[in-house]
């Protein structure tokens, strides 16, 4: 169940033919999930900014911090550099090490993106889940990332609880992964620009769709907060990753992600102080920087037309959310704690009351 099945279309633009990240040309998304026992709900998903090697073919890159209290390993580089070297991996708070230590491994293995001694500095990014999962069981191990590595594919993306989003909780609802994109119009240069989250942030009372506070109006006396969750001592974070094939700069693409975080907030993300929230947009517009040569020829977008690239990442971003709420089934995990899916018909009801979903 996505958010277009029920109607809801988000913005006035156009999705891609996945209405997915994997609609720029290239890029691939795999997951690795652990469901086990009665407390072990996390994986690892794994996104390929496109079909070569990006060790010894970078694309460029810009991040933005809404939140810091979370990580997203090898930021410094990317702002120091302005490129992405390495795919870029979504798994659980106290993983990060042991997913980053495997993708060294794996480009080790394939001598990625180095003429001598292979090097790598991967981008590993986490939300908690120690709700839902014995976050410190640490039961992500490196076959796992493997895995994921093997599952990578363009075309649909699943959404939900999978991957790294397995244990993720978001508004209070069951959260996790999801995606969505946007085809900018012939006028403004036809591009894609594709968005994928890992959402595990915001308020219940906060929630909005389509500007209509459903947190409110299916508060925890119609449908339960996770156990832990009810003194609402963790505020949650999100990764969101954008990926675009227009040619921008590194500059652009951090301004795209600042604009990320729009679509975060229309759906009542707040950057809470607990609250990890870091955004990476990258570009495929520029292929070939790496190599011997010493200059590497480029185009660039003129910023008088990046806004409709603004209004896209903002729409694709809160599309994704939603998607991720609605893709996710009632998870039950550790200690007996359960996250309720966001139910569809009653998502509808509260946005045809407020005249946002027509019947039928």
């Amino acid at each position: 169940m996505r958010a277009r099945d029920l109607g809801i279309a988000i913005g006035s633009g156009e999705p891609g033919r996945a209405n997915a990240i994997t609609d720029v040309s290239g890029a691939r998304v795999g997951h690795a999930t652990l469901i086990e026992g009665d407390d072990v709900r996390t994986g690892v998903t794994v996104v390929f900014p496109h079909e070569g090697d990006p060790g010894s073919d970078p694309v460029f890159a810009g991040a933005h911090r809404l939140n810091g209290n979370g990580e997203l390993t090898g930021l410094e580089w990317i702002r120091e550099s302005g490129l992405l070297e390495t795919p870029v991996a979504l798994t659980n708070t106290h993983s990060v090490g042991v997913v980053r230590d495997a993708l060294v491994r794996h480009a080790v293995a394939q001598n990625l993106g180095a003429d001598e001694e292979p090097w790598s500095l991967p981008v590993v990014g986490e939300t908690w889940d120690g709700v839902l999962n014995d976050v410190n069981g640490f039961h992500v191990r490196a076959e796992h990332v493997d895995q994921a590595i093997e599952n990578v594919s363009g075309g649909l993306v699943p959404e939900g609880a999978v991957g790294g989003g397995t244990g993720m909780i978001c508004h209070g609802f069951k959260g996790g992964i999801g995606t969505a994109s946007r085809v900018l119009s012939e006028g403004d240069g036809g591009w894609t620009v594709g968005v994928l989250v890992q959402a595990n942030h915001g308020a219940r009372s906060r929630l909005r769709v389509e500007g209509v506070p459903v947190g409110r109006e299916l508060g925890p006396e119609r449908i339960p907060l996770p156990g832990r969750a009810r003194g609402g001592t963790r505020a949650g974070s999100i990764i969101v990753l954008v990926a675009t094939d227009a040619p921008l700069l590194p500059n652009q693409c951090e301004r795209l992600a600042q604009r990320a975080t729009f679509g975060i907030a229309r759906t009542g993300g707040a950057g809470e102080n607990s609250s990890g929230d870091l955004v990476l947009a990258w570009s495929t517009g520029n292929r070939g920087l790496g190599g011997e040569e010493a200059v590497h020829p480029v185009t660039m977008l003129a910023n008088e037309r990046i806004d409709p690239f603004f209004y896209a990442v903002i729409d694709a971003t809160e599309e994704a959310i939603l998607n991720a709420l609605l893709a996710a089934e009632t998870m039950t995990g550790r200690d007996g704690a359960t996250a309720q899916r966001l139910e569809p018909e009653l998502l509808l009801d509260v946005l045809r009351r407020h005249g946002v979903v027509k019947d039928g």
